[in-house]
Parts: structure tokens; sequence; C-alpha cells
């Protein structure tokens, strides 16, 4: 079996969340734990993956802080699995990637789920990045700096 490379310990913030959640399947669980699922059989019917995978990425997520696993809420012997304050930190980071993919991957017309204000039931304005004094910035407007040791 290869071994698979880590990167918990780079210096690179994209790298070390890229090590915590990076596999497609972790993405797709995040996703639909936003969605409300909180069961693993939920889990599995909705994304089609095999039992052993599923658990492998749920205890992962649970190990990293991402989802918590929690006593069934109808009182029964299940498990759930809930968000924590970290994983819902994610959601502009599935947000950016439905966005792209809506941009990216459908033809006009196309049919595919939207995501939408609750409140006024309308889509979400396409994310951006603003500098702290609020402009609108792009790539080449960035630079990496490098965060010296206190």
């Amino acid at each position: 079996m290869v071994s698979r490379t880590r990167f918990d310990d780079s210096d690179c913030p994209v790298a070390r969340s890229v090590d915590a959640i990076g596999d497609w399947w972790s993405l797709l669980i995040v996703r639909d734990a936003f969605d409300g699922s909180r069961r693993f059989g939920e889990f599995q019917r909705s994304l089609g993956v095999a039992k052993n995978i599923l658990t492998t990425r749920l205890r992962a997520l649970v190990a990293g802080g991402v989802l918590a696993s929690v006593p069934a809420s109808d009182g029964s012997a299940y498990r759930e699995y809930v968000l924590t304050p970290k994983g819902e930190a994610l959601f502009p980071v599935i947000v950016a990637l439905r966005q792209w993919g809506e941009q990216h991957f459908f033809t006009p017309g196309e049919p595919h789920s939207e995501l939408v204000d609750r409140r006024a039931g309308h889509p979400l304005r396409p994310l951006e990045v603003h500098a702290e004094d609020g402009r609108r910035v792009t790539p080449g407007d960035t630079t990496v700096r490098k965060v010296p040791e206190e």
C-alpha cells in the first residue's frame, strides 16, 4: 500500500487544510452535514460511499475536530454527527466550491442544485475576497508573506 504524504507540519495553511479535509469524500460529508445529514445512514444514502470508507472519513473528521459524534437526538442508541465550530467555519469553503462549480461545470439552463438564503429565498451573491480596507482583491493584488515565529 502506498503511504499518503502528510502535510500536518507544513508551514503552508493550504497544505495543512488539505491534509485535514482534502479528500473528496470528507468535503462531501461536510457538505451533507451543512444540508442537515446527521446519521451514518443518511450520509451513506446521500453519497453512495462504501461503509468502510465512510466510517474512516467520519472518524477522521471527528478526530480532526470538524465533526462531533453525539448521542442521537431521538434518544435511540444511535450516534449522530454534528458540525463543530471548526466544521461550521468551513461554510465559506463549501460555498466557494459550490459557486465555482456552478460557474464552470454547468451549461446555461442545465439543472443543478443551488444554495439560497433561507429568509429571502434568493441565491447568495458570489463570494469575493476583500482587503482590510474593504476593496475587492484578485490574485494579482496579493502575495504570500511568512509569519515570523514569536
